[in-house]
């Protein structure tokens, strides 16, 4: 399905918005070539990319190629990257990944999309990550959870499924614009559109996004409770009685205890004796 005409312009107002506000922005994890590139994206899998930034520094010193790697004992490399999470899963993923590395490519990173996601562990977005980042080929538009959610606030797509997302920003984004369009939508992500609050009385585009599924800021608590206190009215009001609290221990609910009078004041009566004991 072709994308409209306003779709069209509201990805280039998103385009120019966030080039003036992230000129210089880039891959936030730290590399020197392509094959660390491509360690470091698959360790970011449900990992933050700072994290993953202070593991991959000893990791590569340790073992620096891909054939290093490779021939890593598999508990080693499980210690190595066990802050990351699910560390088990990536260990075998990248020595695996490693070892086709150096038997089918000769331990270098394929530049083409199709021969990178036949690796074990790469998918679509590690791949563009790689071949955009680290070669400057725009073979797609990187879509993680920071892309995936703010295309959706500026309705930019409707899907919700990384590679349908893709495709449509495919369709409105001009390809030169594929590799940083992603990073600074990342970095808008990170500081401004974030999951929980976003802060879109700071945001350049807030004049021109629609802020779908965007919820206003609730009040807090605080104020709730203030807000739920009856404000007093300017008229006065005539006191009611207070109601005297009625005591049921010694006099029924019908007939109220009366004040109990002093001995001085009591009428005087015949003085009752007491029965004598029986003799």
């Amino acid at each position: 399905m072709a994308a409209s005409m306003e779709s069209k312009r509201r990805a280039a107002r998103v385009v120019a918005s966030l080039r003036g506000e992230y000129p210089e922005a880039d891959c936030a994890l730290r590399h020197v070539d392509a094959f660390q590139l491509l360690i470091a994206t698959i360790l970011s899998a449900q990992c933050t990319d700072e994290r993953v930034n202070q593991v991959t520094p000893g990791l590569f010193a340790q073992y620096p190629t891909p054939a290093d790697l490779a021939a890593c004992p598999l508990p080693a490399l499980e210690k190595a990257i066990q802050s990351t999470g699910f560390f088990r899963n990536k260990a075998r993923n990248i020595q695996a990944c490693c070892r086709q590395l150096v038997e089918r490519h000769g331990g270098h990173i394929p530049r083409d999309l199709d021969a990178l996601v036949q690796l074990p562990g790469v998918g679509r977005k590690t791949a563009n990550v790689v071949l955009g980042t680290a070669f400057g080929l725009p073979t797609g538009v990187v879509v993680d959870t920071h892309v995936t959610r703010l295309a959706g606030r500026m309705g930019l797509t409707r899907e919700t499924d990384a590679v349908k997302i893709e495709q449509d920003l495919i369709k409105i984004l001009p390809r030169d614009e594929w590799i940083a369009f992603s990073h600074r939508m990342i970095h808008h992500g990170r500081r401004i559109c974030n999951a929980r609050k976003p802060n879109c009385d700071e945001c350049v585009l807030s004049d021109a996004c629609p802020r779908v599924g965007v919820v206003p800021n609730a009040p807090s608590a605080k104020s709730t409770r203030s807000a739920a206190k009856p404000i007093p009215s300017s008229s006065p009001k005539s006191k009611k009685p207070k109601k005297t609290k009625q005591r049921t221990s010694l006099a029924t609910a019908d007939s109220p205890e009366q004040p109990r009078q002093p001995v001085s004041q009591r009428a005087p009566g015949r003085k009752v004796s007491r029965r004598s004991s029986p003799a």
